[in-house]
């Protein structure tokens, strides 16, 4: 097996998005609803808090919107690879453990992979 399939972090540069750091049980996702505090973009609802473990984490929320399931999965796609490869290295970086959960907008079916990320560099730049 070569190094780039191994599964270990330094053999794909950091650049993964194990499940330990993903947000996923709906009980997790309710209490970082409440207990986050909440940043609004054009496009997003960003919360954020302290994590309960060691680590950041991210967790997406992409509601149907009455889009369909095609522009849906288009729109976790990149959002998730946002977080991949811009959010969590830079909170990593800082040393940070927060949790992170990126609720999309209606609007947020209509804009561009650099304007989301423009939004989400923008909110880490200035208010993290």
């Amino acid at each position: 097996m070569d190094a780039a399939r191994s599964g270990r972090p330094e053999a794909s540069g950091g650049s993964r998005y194990p499940s330990r750091v993903r947000i996923t049980k709906t009980e997790e996702i309710r209490g970082l609803f409440r207990r986050g505090k909440r940043e609004r973009t054009s496009h997003l609802d960003v919360f954020h808090a302290a994590s309960p473990v060691s680590h950041s984490r991210l967790g997406l929320v992409v509601p149907k919107h009455r889009h369909s399931i095609v522009e849906r999965n288009r729109l976790k796609r990149r959002l998730r690879e946002i977080g991949r490869r811009e959010l969590l290295p830079w909170l990593r970086s800082s040393g940070s453990a927060i949790d992170v959960l990126i609720r999309a907008r209606p609007e947020a079916y209509d804009a561009t992979f650099g304007e989301l990320l423009a939004e989400i560099a923008e909110l880490m730049e200035s208010r993290w």
